[in-house]
């Protein structure tokens, strides 16, 4: 894990608030979000269902495979807004693993996150080629891990989800870190990145050596 990004700002990257807002449905988008851009994700209870249904987005969880060339095109992400999780690659690990697979939740102390494994859409090369990178907007649901524990805690007594079956601060810790890895790693090649707190706060941009990155139309 890079040292940096265990100790960075909120919750473990660099960001600071959108300033530049429209209202989309009651929910607050950065100017030049498109509804049909959104896909809503995070690690396991962290909001993205609440975000979902505040938009009034598809309401089937999605699946995306981020080591498969192509992933972009998926069926799961053509229609949108939302939920998505990401199956991610680890160093030793033949196959993508979810936060929720049985694999990552025995292994999670031992496992590293491998970016160089994910698969991204290429840049726009020609007038008549696909702007993969412009068509989704990734929004991070990246709340504090203390304050998923309350989250799935709370959860836990409605019974709906198995993996509340047994909350561990560290492991919900690991989950945030491995998304915050995956947010930055998304920005750093170009495609669109917003971060939230919780599902009704607005949204965040990342930023890097005090220089802020735009948000691409």
């Amino acid at each position: 894990m890079n040292e940096r990004l265990k100790h960075a700002a909120y919750p473990f990257v660099a960001s600071e608030p959108v300033t530049d807002l429209v209202e989309t449905r009651g929910v607050a988008l950065a100017r030049g979000v498109r509804f049909g851009q959104i896909l809503v994700t995070g690690p396991p209870g962290s909001g993205k269902s609440t975000l979902i249904r505040r938009l009034g987005g598809w309401p089937e969880e999605g699946y995306v495979d981020l080591t498969r060339d192509g992933w972009w095109r998926a069926r799961s992400l053509a229609l949108r807004p939302r939920e998505v999780h990401f199956g991610l690659p680890f160093v030793g690990e033949p196959r993508a693993l979810a936060l929720f697979d049985p694999q990552w939740l025995r292994c999670w102390r031992a496992l590293e996150l491998e970016p160089e494994r994910i698969r991204l859409p290429p840049p726009k090369r020609h007038p008549w080629s696909t702007d993969w990178r412009a068509r989704l907007d990734f929004e991070f649901l990246l709340p504090s891990p203390d304050t998923i524990v309350v989250l799935r805690r709370a959860r836990a007594r409605w019974g709906t989800h198995p993996i509340d079956a047994d909350i561990d601060p560290e492991q919900i810790r690991a989950q945030v870190m491995i998304y915050s890895q995956v947010a930055l790693y998304f920005q750093r090649q170009g495609m669109i990145v917003h971060l939230r707190e919780q599902a009704d706060r607005p949204p965040r941009r990342i930023h890097e050596h005090g220089e802020t990155q735009t948000t691409r139309p």
